[in-house]
């Protein structure tokens, strides 16, 4: 094998790389870091954002980037607390019918968003930063009204809590839910970047939009899409955010831009768009999850 070979291999692998050595560092240091509850603790706090950052992967390869993650957490969290407060003595009906309408609403909400960004971006060639961070604002302003400026706190049924706090198995179990629910976005996320034709269109539309375009290739389609999935992720990680604290709240998601966007470029995704896999991401996630860890 040539050296010039061999250095690729290593490039292509560095997050890998330093991410074991880190690992192998942290296990000599500490006698703790290598256990089955450090690894799960490790692999649950980063599971809410874990999940946003496979969407914001997908957005990034697209050549996009979205900035309104954090206001959709806040927004998906307080309108399902609040129709599990007001809805089942409104309408007569359970918490958990309620909840569900919640969560229907939630991520109808995030779907409809999706599709007004790419809308703005690509019908009124509006940078997709600037309308990106307006929505933000507009969003965390939503939230902050329909929970009057105050937690809601208490609301969920327990099942809904389950999501945030729970773990395969009951009480007496190891993997906790939020893990789980990482590891199928991101298996799905592999999926659907590797193995199907959304996925290449994605690749095509972040390399060259007019090239994808003149191949046949739906732009506007795609970058709809890749909004939309990202903000649903947003939803996903909003529910077991507000289970895990029992309450919605119009602060929830504030500063996770920065986090997730970090994993996603951490993981060797081309801000440039083009470049990316989900791969990448799992591993950009785990080792921000590690190095936090490792601080503590």
């Amino acid at each position: 094998m040539s050296k010039n070979r061999v250095k690729n291999i290593l490039l292509d692998h560095i997050i890998e790389i330093l991410l074991i050595l880190l690992v192998v560092i942290m296990t000599v240091a500490n006698a703790n870091f290598m256990t089955v509850s450090n690894i799960m603790n490790i692999l649950r706090n980063q599971a809410l954002k874990g999940v946003i950052a496979f969407g914001m992967t997908m957005v990034i390869i697209a050549g996009q980037i979205d900035l309104s993650i954090g206001s959709t957490v806040a927004l998906a969290g307080v309108i399902v607390a609040r129709f599990c407060r007001d809805l089942p003595e409104a309408a007569g009906i359970s918490v958990t019918a309620a909840c569900w309408i919640g969560i229907v609403v939630a991520i109808l909400a995030a779907i409809i968003m999706g599709v007004i960004h790419a809308i703005a971006q690509h019908k009124f060639q509006m940078p997709a930063f600037i309308v990106t961070l307006a929505s933000m604002n507009l969003l965390y302003g939503l939230s902050g009204m329909i929970c009057e400026g105050f937690p809601i706190a208490n609301a969920f049924p327990q099942w809904f809590i389950q999501l945030g706090v729970g773990k395969l198995g009951g009480a007496t179990g190891v993997v906790p839910i939020p893990a789980i629910i990482l590891i199928l976005v991101f298996v799905l996320a592999h999926i659907l970047m590797t193995y199907t034709t959304t996925g290449r269109a994605v690749y095509a539309v972040g390399g060259n939009p007019e090239s994808a375009r003149l191949s046949g290739i739906n732009v506007f389609k795609t970058k709809a899409i890749v909004f939309s999935a990202v903000q649903v992720m947003c939803v996903l990680a909003a529910f077991m955010h507000s289970a895990q604290v029992a309450s919605g709240s119009y602060s929830f998601g504030k500063g996770w831009e920065v986090d997730v966007i970090s994993s996603v470029v951490i993981g060797g995704t081309s801000m440039a768009g083009g470049i990316g896999k989900p791969w990448g991401t799992l591993m950009g996630v785990l080792f921000m999850g590690v190095v936090i860890n490792a601080m503590t």
